[in-house]
């Protein structure tokens, strides 16, 4: 039937190729409804790792399964703890991992927070690093050209760097416009973050010697709403959005970007994570980890 004439054949080839992109596709519950799975990495042989933002767990996935598992246990930090970014970091076998706690007794809330490094195959303890201040927002990070890890505050509107190596980070820059910073992720050796108060995307600049300047605001084609979880892949940046429900790409020129919304209708992406020709994404507000085919 689908060879009687050339449009039936346009169609059903259209068809396979919707059937064999949903075969890429995944939606995995990460614990139960109200896990609240905040940020994503995927570790080498496909392994997926999911931290909790209601709970003080961090989850893994193996390949081909559809169960999360505990991998990480920090019940002993304190009530309230939970995580937010997760990043696997291959060449030194580290799950980077950004773990907050609350302040008791405090109003307006504080959090205490701290960059850890778990072991990527057993989840055992590496590294912590506190991060300075009364109240900060250890977010989200990425690695450098320099194999330094960046380190987003929320809370204060600071980047960190840890070298390669070392065993606490120092500031790297603080700026105004970087209170409400989130997404953070090198493009083409070029350093891009996200506001996630404020929904704008900044490049920032180095001089000759390495030292960081003001931010430049990236003038977007259409409105962005709580853009959160940023990757790089493909020479393209991709962006969860809380606000919107959305997750989209976006294509740098300069100074101005285009923003292409590859999936809407969602509840609350956070996390976001390119993986070869798979796109990972959180759903925080159902309890979700789920994928779609990497855009081309």
């Amino acid at each position: 039937m689908c060879l009687s004439n050339a449009r039936r054949l346009a169609v059903c080839i259209a068809l396979a190729m919707s059937f064999a992109q949903a075969a890429f596709a995944a939606e995995i519950l990460i614990a139960d409804a109200k896990s609240q799975p905040e940020s994503l990495t995927v570790a080498p042989g496909g392994v997926l790792i999911v931290g909790s933002a209601s709970s003080p767990f961090v989850y893994k996935v193996r390949p081909g399964s559809s169960t999360a598992e505990k991998f990480v246990d920090a019940s002993a930090e304190g009530p309230g703890t939970f995580f937010f970014g997760m990043l696997a970091d291959a060449s030194t076998n580290t799950l980077w991992t950004c773990q907050l706690t609350p302040v008791p007794n405090t109003t307006p809330a504080r959090r205490h927070t701290a960059l850890r490094g778990f072991d990527l195959n057993t989840g055992a303890p590496k590294l912590r690093w506190d991060l300075p201040g009364d109240n900060t927002v250890c977010n989200d990070f990425t690695i450098g050209p320099d194999k330094a890890l960046y380190i987003s505050d929320t809370a204060t509107g600071r980047i960190y760097r840890l070298p390669a190596g070392a065993s606490s980070a120092e500031l790297y820059l603080e700026a105004k416009v970087l209170e409400g910073i989130d997404g953070i992720t090198f493009l083409d050796g070029t350093l891009y973050v996200n506001n996630v108060i404020f929904n704008k995307l900044y490049r920032i600049p180095v001089d000759a010697s390495g030292k960081p300047g003001k931010p430049v605001d990236i003038w977007m084609d259409q409105p962005v709403s709580g853009p959160d979880g940023m990757r790089a892949a493909n020479g393209k940046l991709y962006v969860a959005e809380n606000g919107n429900g959305t997750i989209a790409s976006i294509t740098v020129h300069g100074d101005k970007a285009s923003v292409m919304v590859i999936k809407d209708g969602l509840k609350t992406p956070t996390g976001i994570e390119p993986a070869g020709d798979t796109l990972w994404f959180t759903e925080r507000a159902i309890g979700k980890a789920e994928s779609v085919p990497m855009p081309r």
